[in-house]
């Protein structure tokens, strides 16, 4: 029938129905199932013209192939639900690609934004240009830019917020199995974490007085746990898609180098008090000369000692002592000088000026600061036995139970009960020397015949055993077989510093010579005032 139609007709027909079509709604289009998708949906976000509607946006499956970098302007939007939630964090914004949507019935329509976001990787420190459309009735559109430099904004709140530590104190008969219990922390949690590998191993050494952080969610579940290590690493656990991942922090310390000295007025501890030493730092002063001085005997009043040391802070706050990095120690007249040094091959050691061992193979005595109450003597009269028998050693009084050390590198070849020696241990120094340590009360754990044991282990303890009249230590010194008086034997000393580092040794002491000069110049002065 239409091939009878005139031509000019059908023409018109033509052009009419492509304008019929030209002119559908856009809501005709959305609505055939096959002609169009879900195409995104979006996340609600604070702007600069107000809230922003969380919305799904619905795009013909035509407009794909259109879809770029430009924005796209359509009129047609539907509220989400909102329960609707973005993905948990960590997110990040790692396709940019930003649809723009208005709503012709509302005048006052708020910017609304849609942004596709990948749970992957934290949104932190990103800079995105987020563009937004605002509309009036009249559908003139005005593109705004917006930028973001934390995309922290385009995640739920909820889900960004700091963990809230609690801080727990361990109690005497504690582990951490016992603590996370009494906070609701399932058994299946606690051995997760203790099983994540090395960095949690010291979780399961807590010792009473120790502080753990945790931070526990309202269903038992353990989302953190901090536990500082020491003063420069803290022990970082963390709850990642049900499982534990274990960081060790690294703190930045600070080191400030402070001065101190002091006179002996009546122990070398009270003058160090006086001066600002701490007890290590006294105990340090001490070790550091103790070969060349013995602190019991050989100290006097007016003796003068000048120290410079190392404090290590945290945060502007103090957290501990450093090393001595020089001293003096002018006893009798005559001036002992120090100075700490470290090689390239990392060993530290103190020297004097010339670039002699301080530290000799042997400690003068096997106690710190004990009393002598009684000396070497070969023609002494015994106080138990009551006739003239040789003392081949020196004994120091101390309480029960004081610690006694090595004073060498050696090797134990004799521990046991040995006549009127009591409890004692015989250490053997290479080929030429021996030391006898008598009238133990007890032995350390693991020291037995054969074992090896380093200067300054603790080997046992005080006591009165055998013929003795109180707690005491007698110490004896042999070299090749025969009896010599510890407190003035000649002691081999250690190696000088090597010679290829003496050139960096004196340049590297050079500014701390002048300081103790200067100091001790002062300190004089002072006395002399």
């Amino acid at each position: 029938m239409l091939k009878h139609l005139p031509h000019w007709l059908l023409f018109t027909v033509g052009v009419c129905a492509l304008g019929l079509a030209l002119v559908l709604s856009p809501n005709d289009a959305v609505s055939q199932g096959d002609s169009a998708r879900d195409y995104t949906s979006s996340i609600s976000i604070p702007g600069q013209s107000g809230n922003i509607k969380l919305v799904s946006l619905t795009l013909p499956t035509q407009a794909d192939a259109e879809l770029t970098d430009k924005p796209l302007i359509e009129n047609n939007t539907r509220e989400a639900d909102s329960d609707i939630a973005p993905p948990a964090p960590p997110t990040a914004v790692t396709t940019t690609k930003t649809v723009i949507a208005t709503n012709t019935n509302d005048d006052a329509a708020p910017l609304i934004v849609v942004a596709s976001i990948s749970p992957n990787t934290a949104a932190v420190d990103t800079e995105v240009a987020v563009e937004a459309t605002a509309t009036a009735s009249t559908h003139t559109a005005e593109t705004i830019e917006e930028t973001y430099s934390d995309l922290s904004a385009l995640i739920n709140p909820s889900a960004t917020q700091e963990s809230e530590l609690k801080p727990v104190k361990v109690k005497n008969g504690d582990s951490l199995a016992l603590i996370l219990d009494r906070m609701g922390v399932s058994p299946r949690q606690v051995y997760d974490l203790v099983s994540v590998g090395e960095k949690t191993d010291p979780l399961t050494r807590l010792h009473p007085g120790d502080i753990i952080n945790v931070d526990i969610s309202d269903k038992g579940e353990l989302k953190q746990l901090k536990y500082e290590l020491d003063h420069e690493r803290t022990l970082d656990v963390r709850s990642q898609l049900g499982q534990f991942d274990a960081l060790i922090i690294y703190h930045d310390l600070e080191r400030r180098v402070k001065s101190s000295t002091g006179v002996i007025q009546s122990s070398l501890f009270l003058s160090a008090k006086k001066a600002g030493l701490s007890t290590n730092l006294t105990m340090e002063l001490a070790s550091i000369f103790g070969w060349d001085i013995d602190f019991v005997l050989d100290i006097r009043t007016g003796d003068r000692f000048t120290v410079l040391y190392e404090e290590i802070f945290r945060d502007d706050e103090k957290v501990r002592d450093g090393n001595i990095i020089a001293a003096e120690f002018i006893n009798q007249g005559k001036s002992h000088r120090a100075f700490r040094y470290t090689d390239a091959g990392n060993r530290a050691a103190y020297y004097t000026p010339e670039g002699r061992a301080l530290k000799s193979t042997f400690l003068r005595t096997p106690i710190e600061f004990a009393r002598v109450s009684s000396k070497f003597n070969l023609a002494r009269k015994h106080p138990v036995l009551n006739r003239i028998r040789a003392h081949k050693g020196v004994d120091y009084a101390a309480p029960t139970g004081t610690a006694i050390r090595a004073t060498a590198n050696g090797k134990v070849i004799f521990r046991g009960t040995k006549g009127g020696y009591g409890s004692t241990v015989v250490l053997q120094h290479g080929s030429k020397y021996t030391t006898l340590y008598a009238h133990l009360s007890s032995f350390r754990k693991g020291v037995t015949s054969g074992k090896t044991v380093k200067q300054g282990n603790v080997i046992g303890y005080v006591g009165k055993t055998g013929l003795a009249t109180g707690p005491h230590l007698h110490y004896e010194f042999r070299v090749n077989g025969v009896h010599r008086n510890p407190l003035t034997v000649e002691l081999p000393s250690a190696a000088p510093i090597k010679k290829a580092y003496l050139a960096d040794f004196q340049n590297t002491t050079q500014s701390l010579v002048a300081q103790l000069n200067e100091l001790s110049e002062t300190a004089v002065a002072s006395v002399d005032n």
